[in-house]
């Protein structure tokens, strides 16, 4: 059952944040008065700490626009509306974001919501050290651990978008309503170190009542969060006077890459989570929103029945209310079409994460799946029709958004026990992987084999670089990766390249069909399809109708980045906070 405790309306701690922002002459005392009865009895605490999360749901923040907008285009993913000149939706995808921009310049932004909720987060921190008693295995220690990680996750995606930014580890007083950003080294830094002390809180997942839900924090996810951050901080990222690495010795590769390796083998040793048998069951999963901790989810952004737009952004498109869905919606963002044909045609992740179709419009109530134009792709993991509960609301659709994974925890720890030790000690981590992507009569070769053949550490790095892909297209996870690989701006260049390759059937993509095949099932509504597979070139038969298929065309491609992907990293800080910054704020890279 979900907790649903985006809606609540956090009117504990909503009011706290109220009493010290609003009349600063009369803050302090009236704080320290709520925060004395509201941090010493767990019950009202709970409450503060779910409030922690409720900005996150709000229409201009996670909901509506930083879930549905942050992290494509990638040398996997692309937003449909991209190819629409001046979309304000589009400019934020093709690395050309003003700071104007029509979808985010509005006081109420994910920027505003964001920092809403780390002031709910450091009240929250600042309350129960000094009302709450918090030690490890206590009921007010696992509260401190959420606060600490919330707040963690909150600046791991203001600096993911914006770079540089506010640091705000103390609420708000007279004397620092307007302060400047810091560097985001500092930040790493903190938060990295709250995540340590978060760990020692904070229960294993089923361990106490607390963490049986994915919903809620678990030390699982802190030491995951931990390490996706070390390996962030260590990695190439676009500063102010150039893309480089960190210059501060406490976030060099060395000292976070152990961090990060130690972190993820401890989850690993826990036994708390693992990974969902097969690719496909990950996703129903999700659709059926089973939110069981101890499965492969680490932690997901909570939404109800009535908040959030994951499948309606990212799921496969239905043209209008049919038998599957009330609501007509998906299909904003998809896989490049390239990304099929790079897939091994035996790996089962490639036909859920890449669909070629879309449901037409219903006729009396029913649909049937239909092929798009030859250029148009779907991200197969999130599919109203896999979900047991009927969506009726106009933009939302409940469904949670998956924040962190164990399968990503076993690549970090690849990816860094290639660079601390070599080939060897990643190897038994990328074969979990593989091991579950492809079935068991081909484990010797596509398995054992395979990972075995990386003798070196370039070879490794560049197989779990594509395994990041073959694991995480449609999950937004991408841009980030790309960006601390120092590969954005070479990989979104090469894709142009690859697209123009399959356009052309030239290259690698010289003998990958033309001409497409399908006919309908039993059911009369599900595709059966002919075509796809390389060298598939024989007529099926009269039972089969034949569509030509050319996959993309030259607007598409050159559609893909419009600026220089490494000099626009980052979203600017939108105008309507660098005006209220009183002189405070700027912009960076040219903005």
């Amino acid at each position: 059952m979900k907790n649903k405790i985006i809606i609540i309306t956090g009117l504990i701690i909503a009011g706290l944040v109220s009493s010290c922002s609003d009349d600063f002459m009369d803050a302090p005392a009236k704080s320290t008065l709520d925060e004395s009865l509201i941090f010493s009895k767990p019950g009202l605490t709970k409450g503060a700490i779910d409030g922690i999360l409720e900005p996150m749901g709000q229409t201009n923040s996670y909901r509506g626009r930083f879930i549905p907008m942050y992290g494509s285009n990638t040398d996997t993913e692309y937003t449909y509306n991209s190819e629409s000149a001046g979309n304000s939706t589009g400019e934020l995808a093709i690395y050309d974001a003003k700071f104007n921009n029509a979808q985010m310049n509005t006081s109420n932004n994910a920027w505003a919501m964001i920092y809403s909720g780390i002031e709910r987060a450091n009240i929250c921190i600042r309350g129960i050290r000094a009302y709450g008693n918090p030690e490890p295995g206590t009921e007010m220690g696992q509260y401190l651990g959420e606060a600490l990680t919330l707040r963690a996750l909150y600046y791991a995606d203001l600096t993911k978008a914006w770079g540089d930014v506010i640091a705000r580890f103390e609420p708000i007083s007279a004397e620092t309503i307007y302060i400047p950003k810091s560097s985001r080294d500092v930040i790493y830094k903190q938060i990295i170190a709250d995540l340590g002390e978060a760990s020692n809180l904070v229960a294993w997942p089923n361990e106490t009542n607390a963490t049986t839900s994915v919903e809620r924090v678990n030390k699982a996810f802190v030491k995951g969060l931990r390490a996706r951050l070390a390996m962030v901080a260590s990695g190439y990222q676009q500063y102010p006077d150039g893309v480089r690495r960190s210059n501060d010795p406490e976030l060099s590769v060395s000292k976070m890459y152990t961090l990060a390796l130690n972190e993820c083998k401890a989850i690993i040793a826990s036994g708390t989570v693992r990974l969902t048998p097969t690719f496909e069951g990950l996703w129903r999963n999700l659709m059926e929103e089973d939110v069981t901790a101890g499965k492969e989810s680490l932690w997901e952004i909570p939404f109800a029945d009535g908040r959030g737009r994951v499948v309606y952004t990212y799921g496969v498109r239905h043209r209008s209310v049919d038998q599957h869905t009330g609501q007509g919606r998906g299909g904003s963002v998809g896989p490049l079409p390239t990304l099929f044909y790079d897939y091994d045609e035996a790996d089962t992740r490639r036909d859920v994460t890449c669909v070629p179709y879309q449901w037409g419009t219903a006729v009396d109530g029913f649909s049937q799946q239909e092929l798009v134009d030859s250029k148009t792709w779907y991200f197969g993991k999130y599919r109203y029709e896999w979900m047991p509960r009927y969506v009726t609301s106009t933009n939302d659709d409940g469904i949670n958004k998956i924040y962190m994974r164990y399968a990503e925890v076993l690549l970090i720890a690849a990816e860094a026990a290639n660079e601390l030790q070599g080939p060897a000690a990643a190897a038994p981590y990328l074969k979990e992987i593989r091991r579950r992507a492809f079935d068991p009569a081909y484990h010797s070769t596509k398995v054992d084999a395979y990972v075995n053949a990386l003798g070196s550490k370039e070879a490794m790095l560049n197989a779990i670089i594509d395994e990041h892909k073959f694991e995480f297209t449609g999950e937004m996870e991408r841009k980030q990766a790309l960006i601390r690989w120092n590969l954005l701006g070479a990989n979104l260049a090469e894709a142009k390249v690859k697209l123009a390759a399959l356009k052309d059937r030239t290259g690698e993509y010289a003998d990958v069909p033309t001409t497409v095949y399908y006919k309908y099932a039993a059911d009369n509504e599900t595709l059966e399809l002919y075509g796809f597979n390389r060298n598939e070139n024989q007529d099926p038969g009269t039972d089969y109708s034949a569509v030509p298929w050319n996959s993309v065309d030259d607007v598409r491609i050159n559609s893909l980045y419009k600026l220089d992907p490494d000099t626009r990293q980052f979203w600017p800080i939108w105008q309507v906070f660098i005006e209220g910054s009183n002189n405070t704020l700027t912009n960076d890279y040219g903005y």
